[in-house]
C-alpha cells in the first residue's frame, strides 16, 4: 500500500487511465463516448491511487504528464499494424488510431519522465511496439488455438509461470492463474525489456524494463480480479516515491 506518511498528509498518487472511444448507449442517448470498464477505475482507487481518466485528444502533452504520478496503459484494440511494419490487411479485430496517437505520445513522454507505469494487454503490446518491438498479429495462427482470446465480452482463465527474481515473480509468485483476452502477443522483444512469464504454449505474458524507471507489462487484465491487488499496489508504491522525489 501506499505509504502511511503519504496517508495522513491526505496525498496520494495521481495514476493516470487512457481511456476508450466507442459508441454507447445509456438512456435515451447512442452516442460516441469516451467510457473505461469501471473496474480499472476501482483497482486504481483499492491501491491507494486517484484514478484520472484521460480521453485520446490528439497528441499527448507535456504539461498533462507533469500532472500524473503513474500510469496504467489499459487493455482494448489493437496496435495499428503499420507502427511496427506488420501486415496491412487481414488481421481480425480493429485498431482505433486516436488512442495510437495519444497513447503512444503518453508512453513516450511518461518514460522520458521515469514515470511509473503498469501495461495491461494492449497498453504491454503499444510499449513492445514503442520501444522497438513487433506484435503476432494473430496468435492462434501461431499456437493452434484460440484459448488466449476468451469468450466474447470475457476472460479465460490462463496458467502462467513467472521467471525467478523478477520484479512479476515478487509479486505474483511462481505460478499465477490470470484472466486472458487476447488475439495478439509479443513477437520480436523490444531492447530494455526481458520477459517474466509465460504460458504454457510459449506466449510471453509479462515484461518488465531491465533498466531505468519501474514498467510491468502483462498480457493478462489484473483488472478483472478483485482479489488481487499486487501489481497494482506495487504501480501505486512507485507512484508514491516517484511524486515525492519529484516534488522534493
Amino acid at each position: 500500500m501506499v505509504s502511511n506518511d503519504s496517508e495522513v498528509a491526505g496525498a496520494r498518487p495521481v495514476i493516470g487511465l487512457p481511456t476508450y472511444v466507442e459508441r454507447a448507449r445509456f438512456n435515451a442517448w447512442d452516442l460516441p463516448c469516451a467510457v473505461l470498464p469501471h473496474a480499472y477505475v476501482e483497482m486504481v482507487a483499492a491501491a491507494g491511487g486517484i484514478p484520472v481518466l484521460l480521453p485520446p485528444a490528439g497528441v499527448a502533452r507535456p504539461e498533462l504528464v507533469r500532472r500524473l504520478d503513474g500510469l496504467v496503459l489499459t487493455g482494448g484494440a489493437d496496435v495499428d499494424p503499420a507502427r511496427y511494419g506488420g501486415p496491412a490487411a487481414g488481421i481480425p479485430g480493429y485498431t482505433r488510431p486516436d488512442r495510437d496517437e495519444s497513447e503512444f505520445g503518453l508512453f513516450e513522454l511518461a518514460r522520458a519522465a521515469g514515470m511509473p507505469i503498469l501495461a495491461v494487454c494492449r497498453g504491454l503490446q503499444l510499449a513492445n511496439v514503442a520501444l522497438g518491438g513487433t506484435l503476432i498479429p494473430h496468435l492462434p495462427d501461431v499456437v493452434g488455438h484460440e484459448e488466449h482470446s476468451g469468450v466474447e465480452g470475457g476472460f479465460t482463465a490462463t496458467r502462467v509461470l513467472t521467471i525467478a527474481g523478477s520484479r512479476v515473480a515478487r509479486l505474483a509468485g511462481p505460478e499465477v492463474k490470470v484472466n486472458c483476452h487476447h488475439h495478439q502477443a509479443v513477437d520480436r522483444l523490444a531492447e530494455g525489456l526481458t520477459a517474466t512469464a509465460y504460458a504454457a504454449d510459449g506466449t510471453i505474458e509479462a515484461v518488465e524494463s531491465t533498466n531505468g524507471s519501474f514498467l510491468v507489462g502483462v498480457q493478462w487484465h489484473p483488472e478483472a480480479d478483485a482479489t488481487d491487488r499486487r501489481l497494482v499496489r506495487a504501480l501505486a508504491e512507485a507512484a508514491d516515491t516517484y511524486r515525492r522525489e519529484r516534488d522534493s
